[in-house]
């Protein structure tokens, strides 16, 4: 009964305390809120629980020490002052942008992409960059930097005419940082600088390596950073005397090099040449090593790991690394045969080379098609079915976690795999002794199946908007999709609005299929029931 009415009591005294609050405020009477009195007496309580704290520790004389009350206001007053940038701001806005990273690396990848993209305009429009000294119009500032930082090496200008020394060394540092990673670059810096990788760090970089375990980040991405300079200075050595042999000057000959070792080994195919690589055709000593870096660029960083550490046993390799070692032999030869076989006698590209020369030609527009972007012959010239070859090795590219594009000879390889266990009536996908998940195989078809439709969207767009032949939109849409840089001349002759949907596609096709299968890859649902089973007629 005395609960009942001590509730009571309490009830009718709240509201007749809130009439008091809102009669003194009528009158104009100053009362203190008794939200802030709870709050002065909890404030002192807490002070005197750390006083009586303070006194039980020997040696410390509370008459030289700042007052407790003093210093939460001081903090309070700091807080108070709107443009004051204090140190709690600092870590509020570090809090923000780790919980933003570790929510999601893909959408940091992007956003980085984004902004070495906007850096690289910024640098390409500037007047210094240009030969003749004067702005290049907006479109063609943004086409060129999207296409180096995605490694494509689509062009709608001629780099050689209109892009200065410093427009060239900013499309040249364009491509070293979109080969290896923009996000990988930022590791790289901050282990040079003698930090220590962070879980952030590592999370972002074992994304844009496709590094299977996170203890492995650090190294691995030393072991990228050495490979990648002593290959591209080992092409840079090869090359340099033989532009010396063919009459160049020094500085010219070893800026040449360079060029072509960086924009080969990241498979940009960008030349300092105003008519590429053509006059070079029947030079071995050019193209083979050009032909060499694009190969090794093309097989992936997880490959030069794993061969890395066991360089004679293939048997103890990674699946990953097999799947992109016999798989990309397997389009190397299977291009080349082909190619060379539809382009034998067609007099307008390879009819009239000799059989060596034409076998050369052959090899190295297999190993171009898949990503390097280098070509010998008029891509206009070739035949149909040439063109429909060509098509499908660019859309397949080359191996995760390298510089080449395409939806990756992995994927290909597990989806071949999946419909040769299939045929066989094998209820399991095996491969090298290796049982392949059923999500692997969803992933894969997820990753083709939207590759597709990007091709096709970004096909439908730019016939809209140019009115060109659909054999030129699909060659040159696919091309960009795949940051392959093969091109038959549309890029050059697209209004902007075409040239923008180009630089879209490139975009995509460098971290779209990626950030697609990574997420997908991360993303489950457990679902704690089982819907019947029926099996629908395929076919």
């Amino acid at each position: 009964m005395g609960r009942i009415i001590r509730r009571t009591r309490r009830r009718h005294h709240h509201p007749q305390g809130q009439l008091n609050r809102r009669w003194d405020t009528l009158s104009g009477a100053t009362s203190e809120p008794q939200k802030q009195q709870v709050r002065r007496s909890r404030r002192d309580r807490r002070e005197a629980e750390n006083l009586s704290i303070l006194t039980s520790v020997p040696g410390i004389d509370l008459d030289r020490l700042p007052t407790l009350r003093d210093h939460e206001d001081s903090e309070t007053q700091r807080k108070r002052t709107p443009l004051e940038f204090n140190q709690k701001t600092l870590e509020r806005f570090r809090d923000f942008i780790d919980s933003s990273v570790l929510a999601s690396p893909s959408r940091t990848a992007i956003g980085a992409f984004f902004l070495v993209i906007i850096f690289f305009t910024v640098m390409l429009s500037l007047p210094i960059s240009s030969a003749d000294g004067h702005r290049v119009a907006l479109h063609h500032a943004v086409f060129t930097s999207t296409s180096a930082v995605t490694v494509t090496g689509l062009t709608t200008v001629s780099t050689a005419d209109q892009w200065s020394t410093f427009g060239q060394a900013m499309i040249l540092l364009a491509c070293q940082v979109g080969g290896l990673g923009t996000l990988t670059i930022t590791s790289l810096l901050a282990l040079a600088i003698g930090r220590k990788m962070g879980l952030r760090t590592k999370l972002i970089a074992q994304e844009d390596l496709n590094i299977s375990r996170l203890g492995e980040v650090g190294g691995i991405v030393k072991a990228v950073a050495y490979a990648s300079f002593s290959i591209e200075a080992f092409i840079a050595m090869l090359l340099t005397p033989r532009f010396l042999a063919l009459g160049e000057a020094p500085h010219e000959a070893l800026w040449h090099g360079i060029f072509y070792s960086v924009s080969a080994f990241n498979n940009a195919g960008f030349t300092p040449h105003s008519d590429g690589i053509v006059p070079y055709g029947h030079d071995l000593f050019l193209l083979v090593p050009i032909c060499i870096a694009v190969f090794l660029g093309s097989l992936g960083f997880p490959v030069f790991i794993a061969i890395q550490r066991n360089p004679f046993r293939p048997s103890h390799w990674q699946l990953t690394a097999k799947l992109t070692v016999v798989t990309t032999l397997f389009f190397f030869g299977f291009g080349a045969f082909f190619w060379g076989l539809f382009e034998w006698n067609n007099p307008a590209t390879i009819g009239s080379y000799s059989p060596g020369d034409k076998i050369l030609n052959a090899i190295f527009a297999s190993v171009m098609m898949r990503s390097g972007g280098f070509n010998l012959v008029d891509m206009d010239a070739i035949t149909p079915v040439s063109t429909l070859l060509t098509d499908t090795l660019m859309f397949i590219g080359g191996g995760s976690g390298s510089t080449a594009g395409g939806v990756k000879v992995t994927t290909i390889a597990v989806i071949a795999l999946s419909i040769l266990a299939e045929a066989r009536g094998d209820q399991k996908v095996v491969a090298f002794n290796r049982t392949i998940p059923e999500s692997s195989l969803r992933i894969a078809i997820s990753v083709i199946v939207m590759g597709a439709t990007v091709v096709g969207v970004g096909t439908a767009s730019v016939l809209i908007i140019s009115g060109a032949d659909l054999k030129e939109v699909i060659f040159e849409v696919i091309s960009a999709f795949a940051t392959c840089g093969l091109s038959n001349g549309l890029s050059a002759s697209l209004p902007p609005a075409g040239v923008y949907v180009l630089s879209v596609l490139m975009l995509i096709g460098r971290v779209g299929t990626t950030t697609a299968a990574t997420g997908l890859a991360m993303r489950s649902r457990r679902r704690l029931y089982k819907f019947p089973e029926e099996r629908p007629t395929i076919g």
